[in-house]
C-alpha cells in the first residue's frame, strides 16, 4: 500500500509504476513499450564494434553501475554481458539496479531490461 516498497518511488500520475519510466508527453503509441517510454532510433547502430577496453582504465569505459550508465541514455552503447554476445543497446532508462531501452537484434530494435549486475563492460558512443 501506498506505492514504493520495493525501492521504487511511487508511480507518477499518467504512466509508470512497476519501475517502468512514466510516458513521455504525447504518449508512446500503440502500447510500445507497454508501459510507455521513449521511441527506438530510428536508424540501425553503428556499423563498427568497439573494442573491449576492461582493465586499460581508458576514458570511455565506464564502471557498471547505474550512476555512470545513465550517461549514455539516449546513445548508441555497445554491452559486454557477463554471460552470452555483446550487443548494441539504445538505453532510455535507468534504474537503481536495471536499465531498460532498445536491444538491437541485428535486423530491428526490441525493447529489453538488463539488470546492471549482468554488464561486464560498456562503451557508449
Amino acid at each position: 500500500p501506498g506505492g514504493g516498497g520495493q525501492g521504487f518511488p511511487p508511480p507518477p500520475p499518467g504512466g509508470g509504476g512497476q519501475g517502468f519510466p512514466p510516458s513521455p508527453p504525447g504518449g508512446g503509441g500503440q502500447g510500445f513499450p507497454p508501459q510507455g517510454g521513449a521511441q527506438p532510433p530510428s536508424s540501425p547502430p553503428p556499423g563498427f564494434t568497439p573494442a573491449p577496453k576492461l582493465g586499460s582504465g581508458g576514458p570511455s569505459l565506464y564502471a557498471v553501475d547505474p550512476g555512470a550508465i545513465s550517461g549514455c541514455l539516449y546513445r548508441y552503447t555497445y554491452i559486454w554481458p557477463r554471460n552470452g554476445r555483446p550487443y548494441w543497446f539504445y538505453p532510455t532508462f535507468v534504474g537503481r539496479r536495471s536499465v531498460a531501452g532498445y536491444r538491437w537484434t541485428g535486423s530491428f530494435w526490441v525493447y529489453a531490461g538488463v539488470d546492471v549486475n549482468q554488464i561486464r563492460e560498456f562503451q557508449c558512443v
